[in-house]
């Protein structure tokens, strides 16, 4: 088995005076258009899709073998949780906390370092408009059967958090890129031109991230405001299924603002264990009390325990 923490990798980033600039295009490749591109990139289905590099055929078979060896011990379940996950108020207290108010990585020069830290509560104010983007390899089938699922995730939590969550080609703010590993390496520009803030160290986190790293996110705050205003995910588009669908599930849901993992957090997908692929109870319940109108951005632990543990308490108990 692999290293449960080299599974998956998040990477975070609050920025202090983060501007808030229009994002303008640029003659690149169609798969690779720059995010906030005023006209949507066409979906063309009659293409074919580009000649996969050896190397990125070999890093198809890895995560072939990793999916299959996960699923071989009982990892990635798709049930939610049941009867043998069971969790208390304090329970999910603790666990949202852990989440939601600490971070894994700290920001360095070099790009995200391993380090866990006390944090503030982040989250979305502005609607979250999700730009899905394509490398030219990924074929039209799997793009329909992917854009599909986005949607219907992203509905789902939009109906969870109460928060306008969306796909959205024209303006996105929160762009999601499904690329083989020849296209990733290219992607320097385009991340740069979303997120000018980052460094070259951080930017070359996301085109030279080795097999260790399954999918990342970055989300970018202002200052202490808590307020996410941008984010970027990149997803492998050499996962077999599962895996790919789990890297949807868990980076928009951390790019909404748990940006953590717990050891202790089960049924939850923000554990590195990979027990569970997807969203499960506990993770739909942490969601709401982050997007609940008595927390706000920017609230210390301190501020935002004593609240948490009113919400647990009412959520578990089956108060609404």
């Amino acid at each position: 088995m692999h290293n449960a923490r080299a599974l998956r990798q998040q990477l975070w980033a609050t920025l202090a005076g983060l501007a808030m600039l229009a994002v303008v295009g640029c003659d690149v490749p169609v798969a690779l258009a720059p995010p906030g591109s005023v006209a949507p990139p066409p979906r063309p289905t009659a293409v074919q899709p580009a000649p996969a590099s050896a190397e990125s055929q070999a890093v198809k078979m890895h995560f072939a073998k990793v999916q299959a060896d996960l699923l071989s011990a009982g990892l990635l379940r798709t049930d939610g949780g049941g009867a043998d996950t069971p969790f208390t108020d304090r329970m999910l207290a603790e666990n949202f906390i852990r989440i939601a108010l600490y971070d894994e990585y700290a920001r360095t020069a070099a790009g995200p370092v391993e380090r866990l830290s006390e944090s503030r509560l982040r989250r979305w104010v502005a609607p979250v408009r999700v730009g899905l983007r394509f490398g030219a390899s990924v074929p039209a089938q799997v793009k329909a059967t992917d854009t599909a699922r986005v949607a219907s995730y992203l509905a789902r939590l939009s109906q969870i958090t109460g928060h306008p969550i969306r796909l959205d080609d024209a303006a996105p703010n929160f762009w999601i890129y499904i690329v083989d590993e020849d296209e990733r390496r290219a992607l320097g520009p385009v991340i740069s031109r979303a997120l000018p803030s980052l460094s070259p160290g951080e930017v070359a986190s996301v085109t030279g991230m080795t097999r260790s790293t399954y999918c990342l996110v970055y989300a970018l705050s202002e200052g202490n405001s808590g307020v996410y205003n941008r984010a970027f995910a990149v997803i492998r588009a050499e996962h077999p299924d599962l895996l790919r669908l789990s890297c949807i599930h868990e980076e928009i849901a951390q790019g909404l603002g748990l940006a953590n993992d717990s050891p202790r957090a089960r049924p939850s997908i923000f554990n590195d264990d990979e027990e569970f692929a997807l969203l499960t109870g506990q993770d739909e319940l942490m969601l709401r009390i982050l997007y609940h109108p008595l927390l706000r951005p920017g609230m210390t632990e301190a501020e935002a325990r004593p609240i948490v543990q009113s919400l647990t308490s009412r959520l578990v108990g089956g108060a609404s």
